[in-house]
């Protein structure tokens, strides 16, 4: 796996953690109010979204390990 496959990689599963604490910040408390101010958070719909996106792009940078290799085939009339 080269560098930049590697790094992405990393940024994507730290990205995916984020987006799993997030969720359990929803589904612990979504709204919340502190004096007059009240905050909501996104929604779970979204977040649960962006876990199966994120989810598959890292099971396919895992997956894609280093098989994406060019091959050159020089067909030959023997």
């Amino acid at each position: 796996m080269n560098e930049l496959r590697k790094k992405r990689l990393e940024r994507y599963k730290k990205r995916l953690e984020m987006y799993y604490e997030a969720e359990e910040a929803v589904l612990l408390n979504q709204e919340y109010t502190i004096g007059t101010r009240s905050l909501k958070r996104a929604d779970l719909s979204t977040i649960r979204a962006a876990i199966r996106d994120m989810e598959k792009q890292v099971e396919s940078l895992e997956a894609a390990g280093g098989r994406n290799k060019a091959v050159r085939f020089i067909p030959r009339d023997l």
